[in-house]
């Protein structure tokens, strides 16, 4: 390797957290480099946020236009050219990786190495780190890996050419018969966009009950009937347990001994952080469960001089909270070290309606002892909602019954994930609901219905 240059910081990984906490470090007067193995901008450009979003908008419009009869209108043949929607979104994907490129080039400060990044050594002043076949030294290193899918012990299934979160934009032929293993957020999400692009869907959950497990019972049971409506097949308390290969498609047996021949299958069933072959053992660095790399309220690990952002570091794993995670290391690195990672953190499933989720459920605010008022609204029940045909849903509002602060909320409605960001600034305010109960709410707009939960 070359003679190894000095960085005041190193950052591993270009994702949501570390580019922008590349330019504020750099814009402090710390000298930056920024190692990427693979494309900048982590899952959410190239093959998550971004292009699944694109993606999931042009099955809305085939849904839209399969329904137009219910407003009065004719659209006589619908066709999916499945190729181009994906060809659609890989534009988007490549626009928005193209941009973050552009930024790096020319710079001095940061710079961008690219290149597999590990821990070589700890030394007297910092870490020395091998990026490709460069050597680097850098006084402190922030680690923002991100995660990758986490698959199941699933017999046979390395035999087969699945669909997962990182490989489905590859996968160009639309399934005849897709089933998709998982019912959490991003199965849902994609299981939706498959059955309205054409295919038949068959979500195998596994041995929960219902849908969304995080979720309360009576928001996941109205996801599920929604979805159902629709046509996708569930199946519940049931494990995927062996697949093979059979004629020109896949034979998937459960552990119930019902066996579901499909076209593909599509492997969804969670995330586990990017911590493999980071070198962490040679300074020392221990991983918690299933790697994560575990931090304290500032975003330092146990290693003096490693922090880590972003999905790699547990918890919530969403491009908005990565986001944060890079304005909390830049306030403890550059700033007064006020930020910390108390945080409302909120998340949405982007089905049609779509799911906003902010705070506790039910369930979760009774365990942690809170006298509860539970507020709900049939959306169907809101004016502008009819008009528009968009009246499947609930929306869910839980409340401290002793000062009317709202705990945490669920809005499963057209829009939602827009929705529930009224929800997240009271909490953010430690306001309460009656803030939104005594507003003036313009009509018609289903925000109207915001406010009939708590009136």
């Amino acid at each position: 390797m070359e003679n190894s240059q000095t960085y005041d910081f190193v950052i591993i990984g270009g994702g949501q957290a570390g580019i922008p906490l590349a330019y504020a470090l750099a814009g402090d007067g710390r000298s930056v480099a920024l190692a990427e193995s693979k494309c900048l901008g982590g899952s959410c450009v190239n093959y998550g946020c971004s292009p699944t979003k694109a993606a999931i908008a042009s099955a809305r419009v085939a849904h839209q236009a399969r329904r137009a009869p219910e407003f009065g209108l004719e659209i006589p043949d619908v066709r999916v050219d499945f190729p181009g929607v994906l060809e659609r979104a890989k534009g988007i994907v490549e626009m928005k990786r193209s941009g973050l490129y552009k930024g790096f080039e020319g710079s001095g400060n940061p710079v961008l190495i690219e290149g597999h990044a590990r821990f070589e050594e700890k030394t007297d002043d910092g870490f020395r780190l091998s990026v490709g076949e460069r050597s680097v030294v850098a006084r402190q290193v922030v680690i923002n890996t991100g995660a990758k899918s986490s698959v199941p012990p699933i017999g046979g299934l390395e035999n087969v050419e699945y669909i997962s979160s990182e490989n489905w934009l590859d996968h160009t032929e639309l399934p005849e018969h897709l089933a998709v293993v998982g019912g959490g957020y991003i199965g849902l999400e994609m299981a939706q966009f498959y059955l309205r692009m054409g295919s038949r869907v068959t979500v195998v959950v596994g041995n929960s009950g219902q849908v969304l497990g995080n979720e309360d019972d009576d928001v996941a049971e109205a996801m599920k009937n929604i979805l159902e409506e629709e046509g996708i097949e569930f199946v519940f308390e049931a494990r995927a347990e062996k697949v093979e290969k059979s004629g020109g498609g896949i034979s998937l047996t459960l552990d119930t001994g019902r066996g579901i021949n499909c076209s593909d299958i599509l492997v969804a069933t969670g995330r586990k952080p990017n911590t493999d072959g980071l070198g962490l053992e040679n300074i020392g660095l221990e991983t918690g469960d299933g790697g994560v790399i575990e931090v304290d309220e500032r975003l330092a690990t146990s290693v003096e001089g490693v922090w880590a952002a972003g999905d790699v570091r547990g918890g919530p794993m969403f491009t908005h909270t990565s986001y944060d995670d890079n304005i909390v290391l830049a306030s403890q690195i550059t700033g007064d070290g006020s930020r910390t990672t108390d945080r409302v953190v909120p998340y949405a499933v982007f089905t049609d309606p779509d799911l906003g989720r902010a705070g506790m459920t039910e369930k979760e605010a009774r365990e942690a002892g809170y006298d509860i008022e539970v507020m709900t609204f049939d959306v169907k029940n809101d004016g502008k909602a009819t008009e528009i045909g968009e009246t499947k849903g609930l929306i869910k509002v839980v409340a401290d019954k002793s000062n009317d602060r709202i705990l945490g909320a669920a809005v499963l409605a057209h829009e939602g994930a827009e929705l529930v960001h009224t929800y997240i600034a009271l909490m953010n305010a430690d306001a309460p609901y009656t803030v939104i109960r005594d507003a003036v709410h313009i009509h018609p707009t289903i925000s109207e219905s915001i406010q009939s939960v708590v009136a």
